[in-house]
Parts: C-alpha cells; sequence; structure tokens
C-alpha cells in the first residue's frame, strides 16, 4: 500500500497549487481525498435512524477481519488515515465520524456522554452489518472502546486503547487550564488551532498551510458542538461508573500511551491495565496524545504483534468448524 509522506505530500501540494484555482477548500479536499486513496480508503455514509454519519472504509474488501476506529473529542475519522495504511492491505477498516463529529449530524441535544456515545456507534456498526471486529480508539474514543468491550463483549475480538480518557487521577497540564477557563482543544479564534495541535502532539505531521487554514476554519465553527460534548465528557473520569465497567471486560486489552501526553497523563495507563483484566500496557517515550499520527507505522505495528495470537486462535478454530 503506498503511503504519504511529509516529501509527497509537499509535492502534492505545489501539484494542486498550479493546477486549481488555488482555493484553500480545493487544496484541502485535494490533499484528503489523495491521502485517504494512498491509505486504500473511500469515504462514504450511512444513515442511522435521523442521524447521517460518515465514515471511511476500504477501497477493496478482503478476506481479512475487521477493524473499527474510534477518534477522540472534537477529531475525526482522518486522525487514522496514515495509519489505517498500514492495514488495509489484510484488514477491512472502518474509521467512523461519531455523531457530533467530522462530517456526521451534529445534534445539539442528542446527548454525548460516554456511555450514550456508545448506544450510538452499536446502531451505526448494527447499520453497517458489522457484528464481530477489532476496534481501537483514541482519547475519548479510547474510553468508547472500553465500554463497548464491556458491553459487547461478544463483538470484540481484540481492543486497543491509545491514550485513552476515563480515568483522570493524575492530573496534568489540561485540567489546570481547564478550570482556569482556558480549554486548548476547543479553538474558537484565529490561531487556536496551531495552538491545539502544539499542546495535543509531541511529534506532529508535517500539514501545509492552506490545509490547517481550512482545519482551523472547521475547528472554530465546531466550537458550539464541541463544548456541548466536552461537557457531557469531562465528568467521566470523576466518577467510580466508568472503572467499575471497564472491570468486567473479558477482551484482550493493549492500552498504548505517548510518555509526552500532555491531555491525559501517561500515569493513568497503569491504572487502565490495574482495572481491566489481562490487559497489555505499552508507554512510548517521544510520543504525545495521538500515537496513530505521530507514529502510525508503530502504532500499526504495536496492534499486529498483540493481536496475531488472538488472530490465529480464531483462524484454527474457523478452520476447525468447517
Amino acid at each position: 500500500m503506498s503511503k504519504s509522506s511529509p516529501v509527497t505530500l509537499a509535492l502534492l501540494f505545489i501539484t494542486v497549487l498550479f493546477t486549481t484555482a488555488c482555493s484553500r477548500q480545493g487544496i484541502y479536499e485535494t490533499a484528503i481525498d489523495w491521502e485517504r486513496s494512498g491509505a486504500g480508503l473511500e469515504a462514504s455514509q450511512i444513515n442511522v435512524g435521523e442521524l447521517e454519519i460518515a465514515y471511511l472504509r476500504n477501497r477493496e474488501a478482503n478476506n481479512g477481519d475487521t477493524i473499527v476506529l474510534v477518534h477522540g473529542f472534537a477529531a475525526n475519522k482522518d486522525n487514522w488515515t496514515r495509519m489505517a495504511g498500514e492495514l488495509t492491505d489484510e484488514f477491512n477498516v472502518y474509521a467512523i465520524d461519531l455523531p457530533g463529529h467530522g462530517d456526521s449530524s451534529k445534534p445539539m441535544d442528542l446527548g454525548y456522554r460516554l456511555e450514550q456515545q456508545v448506544g450510538y456507534l452499536a446502531r451505526i456498526l448494527k447499520a453497517l452489518n458489522i457484528e464481530t471486529m477489532h476496534m481501537m480508539g483514541n482519547s475519548m474514543g479510547g474510553a468508547i472502546t472500553a465500554l463497548y468491550a464491556a458491553r459487547h463483549p461478544e463483538q470484540i475480538e481484540t481492543a486497543v486503547l491509545f491514550n485513552p480518557a476515563g480515568i483522570l487521577e493524575y492530573h496534568n497540564e489540561l485540567t489546570e487550564l481547564v478550570l482556569a477557563g482556558d480549554n486548548p482543544l476547543i479553538p474558537t479564534q484565529p490561531g487556536d488551532f496551531e495552538r491545539l495541535v502544539d499542546f495535543a502532539m509531541e511529534e506532529k505531521p508535517f500539514i501545509p498551510w492552506p490545509i490547517l487554514g481550512v482545519m482551523e476554519e472547521k475547528a472554530i465553527a465546531n466550537q458550539d458542538i464541541n463544548k456541548v460534548i466536552f461537557s457531557d465528557i469531562r465528568e467521566a473520569g470523576l466518577n467510580s461508573d466508568f472503572r467499575d465497567a471497564i472491570k468486567h471486560i473479558k477482551d484482550p486489552v493493549l492500552i498504548v500511551w505517548g510518555k509526552e501526553d500532555r491531555v491525559l497523563d501517561y500515569r493513568n495507563g497503569a491504572l487502565f491495565k490495574q482495572d481491566i483484566p489481562g490487559a497489555q500496557l505499552t508507554i512510548l517515550e517521544g510520543i504525545g496524545h495521538a500515537p496513530m499520527i505521530e507514529t502510525p507505522e508503530e502504532s500499526a505495528q504495536l496492534f499486529l504483534e498483540f493481536s496475531k495470537p488472538y488472530r490465529l486462535e480464531n483462524d484454527k478454530d474457523q478452520m476447525a468448524a468447517r
């Protein structure tokens, strides 16, 4: 599978600049489509009740297992594109825009508590006819993945939690800023999106300036819904319900945490490992809040190595059943 790199992205940017009317939106859409295509993905959408849900899926289906990718707060399906490019040759990948995010419907009054989002995700996967899967989630999506595994163990083959939300016993820089009335995760004015990227990631990807500008415009336009969602999910790490729930997970779980995370302190990873029976924990040096963006190849390899024995076991079971 061809992979996107800073050099090829720069060449793409220059090509588009000279072959289009040079609108930032046009450059953005071309670059995003090119990255998806290079990763073996295509965009699609499905109606689930009154919600329109956007997602990415393999351009070409294969006989491999299914992987469902769940983004974090104020993020979207394209956060997974570069890592997905390492997996689409062997797996059928679905990256979902959760309600309130990306190109999916954004009702202000839907309700965005973690347990509610697990319910929406279950409905989405049922509509997509996905019955069993490996699931990975980042940040808020990591917490949703953990709760999904606790509630639907029969559907989960393995789960990978990248810097998951849900446990806030160890506070760090974000907590102090939010308490002071300054949330760097919700851009509200020009310059805020670049601040968000600098705050969330230690190894920042190359993003040409026109693309960065469109991403900032989208983030600022979504500030009202993001404030609603943040309010709904912020209490999850301050009560015992979440931790009580994940203690009942029966599926294999890998926790991956970037040690330089300023959003969620990596020391909370040990508490996830303690609470989830049999969970494994990997700490990544020099990586921040989004390992799948900052180090996509390594993130994919961690999943492949972790899931391999379970996938081999499932293959043997399927052969024996024939």
